[in-house]
């Protein structure tokens, strides 16, 4: 209802799904000398891959194994939703290579769960957590918060629900109106009322400081660990390190430098299943990172994660943040809400919920300024 990402509709395409998949791997995984093939991270995700059975998910990894070199301590994370799962799938995804579980938890309230279209309720939820916790040691929830209607109050409810089961990583996402989604149509059909800004920050803060009293470490805008459950894969986004996709609407990045070149797969089922049984590729778009794109993924990431490289920053602008771009920073910092230090501009508790905000400003400010200055 809310999510953007891919998912197939008819099962029945399954099978022809996988075995164009495993042709993609084996015949367009991306190679190039200037590339190491070692990978360390791998994401099972864009929909809900548990719908695979283990020998199908282990057949992925295989083939995964074959065309790259995924070192022995490789987080391997898969997708699942807390409906009906059977204890022997889950071994059977540990035992296929899988070592950590992102639990599409979104809520424990029925009434909330029923507004974002879930098919499970909360008692089945906390059903199959205590499944999950018994065969793997990393499982991360999925929250979202803002819901219409939502209280700061009801939104404790399940920070606490969370936190009481047991789990080491939280990514607590504000409900966000997807252009195309069916709850867009509803909010812009006036059915439903987007949380004020304000709410919003208030849940944001009780997230934060909650989670913080609880030994959660936020280490991005959206995404809270206990010291050592840190999601390896994200991270790795948020760095701008490479990244290849395979499926179905599947995105790709090779860096170089600073800049890299990005690559994006057809999301047509249909299209995708065609190309690839034609023997094409199915990428459709591919474009070289622009000095303006590769300035605005360093600030864009950088301020949501560890803050903003400046060495990286001064090699794609060409020079360092411009006087326009020094005054917001400033400014930024007079308030409390970032600090500086000789390598990065990072966010403060209090300033990470602008994070978007800031980076808006901070690339407006960098577009409109020629005039070199230091930092």
């Amino acid at each position: 209802m809310y999510c953007s990402f891919y998912s197939i509709e008819s099962f029945a395409k399954k099978r022809r799904f996988l075995d164009a998949l495993l042709q993609e791997l084996r015949r367009f995984s991306f190679v190039d000398e200037r590339e190491s093939k070692e990978v360390s991270t791998i994401f099972l995700g864009g929909g809900t891959p548990s719908v695979l059975s283990p020998e199908e998910i282990a057949s992925i990894l295989n083939a995964l194994h074959k065309q790259y070199d995924v070192i022995d301590t490789a987080e391997i994370t898969m997708e699942c939703n807390p409906g009906a799962l059977q204890r022997e799938w889950l071994e059977g995804y540990r035992d296929a290579g899988v070592n950590r579980l992102s639990f599409g938890v979104q809520s424990f309230h029925d009434d909330e769960l029923q507004f974002l279209s879930r098919i499970h309720t909360a008692a089945e939820a906390e059903k199959n957590i205590r499944l999950v916790q018994d065969v793997f040691d990393n499982v991360s929830f999925d929250m979202i918060f803002a819901l219409p209607g939502q209280t700061v109050k009801r939104w404790r409810k399940n920070l606490e629900r969370a936190v009481d089961l047991g789990t080491d990583h939280i990514s607590a996402y504000a409900l966000i109106f997807e252009e195309g989604t069916p709850l867009n149509a509803m909010r812009l059909n006036g059915h439903v009322k987007p949380a004020s800004n304000d709410l919003e920050a208030r849940m944001y803060e009780e997230t934060v400081e909650f989670l913080g009293e609880n030994g959660f470490v936020q280490y991005e805008t959206s995404n809270y660990a206990k010291p050592g459950f840190e999601c390896r894969h994200n991270i790795g986004y948020w760095e701008r390190g490479s990244y290849f996709g395979y499926g179905p609407s599947a995105h790709s990045f090779a860096r170089r430098g600073v800049l890299g070149t990005r690559w994006a797969n057809v999301s047509s089922l249909t299209a995708y299943l065609n190309a690839i049984e034609s023997g094409k590729s199915p990428v459709v778009m591919r474009e070289e990172l622009t000095q303006e794109q590769g300035i605005e993924e360093i600030v864009m990431l950088g301020l949501r994660y560890r803050g903003i490289n400046l060495h990286d920053f001064r090699e794609a602008a060409g020079d360092r943040l411009t006087t326009l771009a020094s005054d917001v920073v400033e400014q930024m910092i007079v308030s409390g809400f970032a600090y500086l230090d000789s390598e990065r501009l990072q966010l403060t508790p209090k300033g990470s919920i602008f994070a978007d905000r800031f980076a808006l400003e901070i690339i407006d400010a960098t577009e409109r300024s020629g005039q070199p200055s230091s930092i």
